[in-house]
């Protein structure tokens, strides 16, 4: 099966090659730093904790162990790896200014690749954020002797049946990890089912993600270009959703309230704004920075690495990825801030965390975006269940928060 593997990645690499030179027409990141998806990286000159993050919500969510690992090994750096330009950007907003933090792609998964990669890192232990498995990159890593953690590992069910396709291949590679921490025990189980051992259930690291100071900052900022409006916030929308978002707001728009927009995607700004246009709607950009005019009906977030202070000076926060079957993006971060959450039908990415979040009080599901609207514009006029909504948020992350110092026990346990 692995053999069988390696052969369908040969034959499928022009396949690959093409698409990345494609998607780099609207995203050139693509194309930048080329040899490294070949595994030719320079090696570091202190001894190096590999960690991987896909992308963009991989790498947010690994900021507080990053941190935390830097505090921990002060004579170690980490190199951060992903495959995405979006990914990459972020890393470089939150760890940009550390000297101890290096970036670089992920080979492609061919096993001469990925170990040259390793060979030359030659990392003390490997991290994975969440389930970014890749067969031979698993497997090399296993055979030069790399201690591997799967960290805040999920497995939704519909994933781990296309896993299982994999047949022993997969067990082989889940089977790779020296310890699989999981969010929840569902995905606990499935990973089990699937070859992984020592698998515990360690909780969600996004539960520990901090407002930083420069967000907080930030978002002051933004209520000053915003001239203290009402703040509605449709935070990491997918394609399709806009659509839905801004025809429900429209429909029910007041005076005074503001639509802040941020689509998750950067290469969809302008197709959103085009969009937002289109439906007649006074619109600026968040890339002017210029204060806003009285009239103005929609703001585009089309900013990276901001969504944080976004969330920060929101007063009700729809979550994007929710209103169409994509399975929702994070909902912690806005609970975190205080902000309250209106979340969709879809959300079998944050299943657990959703289904708490509302227990909680902090956030509630609607059926549709039209309601969503609806009950946000009652909330926008309610600022005693706004309070007691962000309230509730924040106790709610304390109380599931720890994921990180468990992490970090688990790598001294590693490198031990």
């Amino acid at each position: 099966m692995r053999t069988l593997y390696t052969l369908l990645w040969l034959l499928g690499m022009p396949l690959v090659v093409g698409r990345l030179a494609w998607r780099a027409r609207r995203q050139p990141g693509y194309l930048q730093h080329w040899s490294e998806r070949f595994g030719k990286i320079a090696a570091g000159t202190r001894p190096t904790i590999w960690l991987h993050a896909v992308s963009v919500g991989e790498t947010r969510a690994a900021e507080p162990l990053v941190k935390a690992l830097l505090a921990a090994f002060p004579e170690h750096e980490v190199l951060l790896t992903c495959m995405t330009p979006t990914g990459r950007e972020t890393g470089q907003a939150l760890f940009g200014k550390l000297d101890r933090v290096r970036q670089s792609w992920l080979p492609y998964d061919l096993p001469w690749l990925q170990r040259r990669f390793l060979q030359t890192v030659r990392p003390v232990c490997g991290i994975v954020m969440e389930t970014e498995v890749w067969p031979n990159l698993l497997l090399c890593a296993r055979a030069l002797g790399v201690p591997l953690l799967l960290a805040n590992a999920r497995l939704s069910a519909r994933s781990a049946r296309g896993y299982g396709r994999l047949g022993k291949l997969a067990h082989a590679a889940f089977g790779s990890f020296n310890i699989v921490a999981a969010q929840s025990e569902a995905d606990a189980e499935r990973i089990r089912a699937l070859g992984g051992h020592q698998v515990v259930v360690s909780g969600n690291i996004k539960y520990d993600v901090a407002i930083p100071d420069t967000a907080a900052a930030l978002a002051v900022h933004f209520s000053a270009l915003t001239l203290g409006r009402p703040i509605l916030l449709a935070a990491s929308t997918r394609e399709g959703e806009e659509a839905l978002i801004v025809e429900a707001f429209k429909a029910q728009l007041r005076d005074n309230t503001l639509l802040v927009l941020v689509p998750r995607h950067p290469q969809r700004f302008d197709d959103v704004a085009e969009l937002v246009t289109r439906a007649a709607l006074r619109l600026e950009r968040r890339s002017s920075n210029m204060a806003l005019s009285p009239d103005t009906e929609v703001w585009l977030g089309d900013s990276m690495g901001e969504m944080a202070a976004y969330f920060a000076f929101a007063d009700v926060a729809l979550i994007g990825g929710s209103w169409l079957p994509f399975g929702s993006q994070n909902l912690i971060e806005s609970c975190a801030a205080g902000t309250p959450v209106l979340i969709g039908p879809s959300s079998f990415n944050f299943a657990e965390a959703a289904e708490l979040a509302i227990a909680a009080g902090a956030a509630r599901r609607c059926v549709d975006v039209a309601e969503a609207l609806d009950v946000a514009l009652q909330w926008l006029a309610d600022k005693p269940t706004r309070e007691a909504m962000g309230a509730a948020g924040k106790a709610f992350c304390a109380q599931h928060g720890g994921a990180t110092a468990r992490l970090v026990q688990m790598v001294e346990g590693l490198l031990a």
